[in-house]
């Protein structure tokens, strides 16, 4: 009795794995039937091309403004993994945007080596910072851990203020490239625009892999994912290092592109608040999120400074326009649309 009892509840056990198994598959399927994964395909490969408009006249305007749009799509991104996916606000991420630029930068200033060759190597010393600073910062938490990200900047800003060995203030400047006018931004539109595509298409492997299934599990309730036996510490630390890693390596190589590295280029507020605000706009925690939020921001900025002049104006009508959008999108342009169901094919990156 007790054998025929044991395997039955075997097949029962079974059945159950059987029937999950098949759940799931039918659920993956219905999910891959509403992406649009031509488009983000399709999207990049037409940014790849687009720099041969230089053999029709001269669009530096519109390859700077690409390029820029894809340097703050990669720092949303990262930025997204620690406060989209984990729930973690942070202000402080542009002390990876400074510490990046100037790891890349003065090894280009002193040794010749291209920070576009360096970028992953600063990402890396990022992440490890990331790791470091995680790991106490990240035992506060809500508007604790808000009020150490900001006090990072403020004691980032005054180190590099006062180092003089790379500048101090005054920073130092970079040779900038033997390119013609036409061609001199090739390389850095190319480099950010791969590195754009790099971290959404990372975003998308974390946010559906273990990891990402416990950052998402530690938004919704903390102390419930640490009740499921999850290593809460751990996980956040981790996208603490993940995110920083992805900021500095657009930091490296933002450098170069100006030609000079100094402390109010990177570690003013309104870069963190530039990450902020387009995962917040486009949809914290989802992939197209920041893609979209990045896109609008700058979009929106460059007309209201062509329209406005740059004056107290353009940033009130940017001001304006946030909280109009979120009045209609709370959950951001992304999220709220997926809420409702009317999310388009080609956003639904997720």
């Amino acid at each position: 009795m007790t054998i025929l009892t044991e395997t039955a509840a075997a097949d029962a056990t079974s059945s159950v794995l059987a029937a999950r198994k098949a759940h799931n598959a039918k659920l993956s399927a219905n999910a891959d039937k509403k992406r649009a994964v031509w488009f983000p395909i399709a999207f990049l490969a037409a940014l790849l091309v687009l720099p041969a408009l230089q053999f029709t006249g001269n669009y530096n305007y519109v390859l700077h403004l690409v390029l820029f749009t894809a340097c703050y799509v990669t720092m949303a991104s990262g930025w997204n993994i620690l406060g989209g996916f984990t729930g973690y606000i942070s202000l402080g991420h542009n002390v990876f945007f400074a510490i990046g630029g100037y790891f890349a930068g003065m090894i280009f200033a002193r040794y010749g080596i291209s920070t576009i060759i360096l970028a992953p190597f600063a990402g890396l010393l990022c992440a490890f910072v990331g790791y470091l600073i995680g790991s106490v910062t990240l035992k506060t938490r809500g508007p604790s851990f808000i009020i150490s990200s900001l006090a990072l900047v403020m004691i980032a800003r005054i180190l590099f203020d006062h180092w003089q060995f790379v500048g101090g203030a005054n920073g130092v400047a970079l040779k900038s490239n033997d390119l013609s006018v036409e061609w001199a931004k090739l390389p850095y539109y190319y480099a950010f625009v791969i590195l754009a595509a790099f971290s959404v298409w990372a975003s998308y492997k974390i946010k559906h892999s273990k990891l990402g299934l416990g950052l998402r599990a530690i938004s919704k309730d903390e102390i419930k994912a640490e009740s499921a036996g999850i290593d809460t510490r751990t996980y956040k630390v981790l996208a603490f290092a993940v995110s920083g890693a992805f900021v500095g390596m657009a930091g490296a190589i933002w450098g170069e592109y100006l030609t000079y590295i100094r402390p109010n280029i990177f570690l003013i507020i309104l870069v963190s608040v530039n990450m902020v605000l387009m995962c917040i706009l486009g949809g914290k925690g989802t992939i197209a999120g920041p893609v979209i939020g990045a896109i609008l921001i700058i979009a929106f900025n460059e007309l209201f400074v062509a329209t406005l002049g740059a004056s107290e104006l353009n940033i009130l009508a940017t001001g304006v326009l946030m909280v109009v959008v979120l009045l209609f999108f709370p959950l951001g342009i992304v999220g709220t649309l997926a809420r409702h169901h009317r999310l388009p094919r080609i956003l639904n990156w997720d």
